[in-house]
């Protein structure tokens, strides 16, 4: 069976909870997105307020505290906001490959060539521990046994080596502090599970962000092995095609979504995995507007209408107020301009209640920048 791409669009969305707000939990969805991308703190915040129906802020502020949930270097090796359960079992599959990035000649400029990764691990940790450690503290701890290397690369190397993750202030609710780092296992209290089968963590993907193909699924997890794991789940995926006759996976008795389905407006938080999470974005960034997503300056949002990428934003919070600047990608009609704008200032409202909004709709293709 033939999917078109606005079936693929639509299901994505219904799967991600972007047609319409839920009544998940924080930790709910963040067990069935996979967790949320947490590079920076606000992402995941606007994630669930964009997915969650009156979603209180305090919930991941909680959760950190109580260890319920946390973060940690997940997926293509950038932080994710995840159950302990899925820091625990994901972990052992991503690990691997983290490891090995520090002595390349390319990483940090072949800061790290020459030295015994074992040697290097094995002091890693006995400077990390069993308790929380801030990177300043670290740092120094690597220019104390490496005088001769740059102490951050120590540092760094140590981060991909070593199961950590950041624990709070940083992560809650308008904190930004610097990163404090501990070892999962002794912060959870639990061992790394090694035993999850990739084929169930696939299986999952694909209950959130499928159909898929394995170069989909390769672009989300950055890991090996995929074609093999997916063979594993036997009867329990069915396949389909694309509109370009490529292979598509899915959750056997899934359903899909219908295509004339309405998609409201949806103001994202920058790294959303709904657009990052697929080898072949064209399912939710149309043809000529992925380059602009890639060249933008940092920290910038995407916009969603009619299910598709449609614009940026990003906001600038200066004095008493706070600018939410529009740069659409493509004309937007009335009624558009309309609908982006009330969900701009509803997430204004969300994000700083105590600044005075400001939304500016600039030319297509503008300049985000004030």
């Amino acid at each position: 069976m033939k999917l078109s791409n606005r079936v693929l669009n639509r299901t994505l969305l219904a799967r991600q909870h972007l047609l319409e707000r839920c009544t998940l939990t924080t930790p709910q969805m963040c067990d069935h997105l996979i967790g949320l991308q947490a590079q920076d703190v606000p992402p995941p915040f606007v994630g669930l307020w964009s997915r969650v129906a009156d979603f209180d802020p305090a919930t991941v502020s909680d959760a950190l505290e109580d260890r319920s949930l946390v973060r940690i270097t997940l997926m293509r090796g950038t932080i994710h906001l995840v159950t302990p359960a899925d820091a625990l079992r994901i972990a052992p599959h991503i690990q691997p490959e983290l490891e090995k990035a520090p002595f390349r000649k390319g990483f940090n400029f072949g800061a790290m060539v020459g030295l015994d990764p074992d040697e290097v691990r094995a002091h890693g940790e006995a400077v990390l521990g069993d308790e929380p450690m801030s990177a300043a503290d670290i740092r120094a701890r690597a220019a104390e046994l490496y005088p001769d290397r740059d102490a951050g690369a120590v540092l760094q190397t140590w981060l991909y080596q070593l199961p950590v993750l950041q624990t709070p202030p940083r992560g809650r609710w308008k904190d930004n502090s610097r990163p404090v780092w501990s070892r999962v296992e002794p912060w959870l209290g639990a061992p790394l599970d090694p035993s999850y089968p990739l084929s169930e963590l696939l299986l999952r993907y694909l209950g959130a962000f499928g159909p898929a193909s394995t170069m989909d699924m390769q672009a989300w997890s950055r890991l090996t092995g995929i074609k093999k794991a997916v063979d594993q789940l036997g009867d329990r995926v069915r396949t389909y095609t694309d509109d370009r006759g490529r292979t598509l996976y899915d959750v056997a008795g899934a359903e899909l979504a219908d295509p004339d389905r309405p998609a409201p407006a949806r103001l994202l938080g920058w790294y959303d995995n709904a657009v990052l999470s697929h080898q072949d974005r064209s399912r939710i960034v149309p043809e000529g507007n992925s380059a602009r997503l890639r060249t933008s300056t940092t920290l910038v949002s995407s916009i969603l209408l009619d299910g598709y990428l449609a614009g940026l934003y990003k906001i600038f919070p200066k004095g008493g107020a706070a600018r939410l600047r529009i740069s659409p990608a493509r004309p937007w009609t009335r009624a558009e301009c309309a609908e982006v704008e009330a969900e701009a200032h509803a997430l204004l409202a969300f994000l700083e209640p105590d600044l005075e909004p400001v939304v500016e709709l600039l030319e297509q293709s503008a300049d985000l920048r004030p």
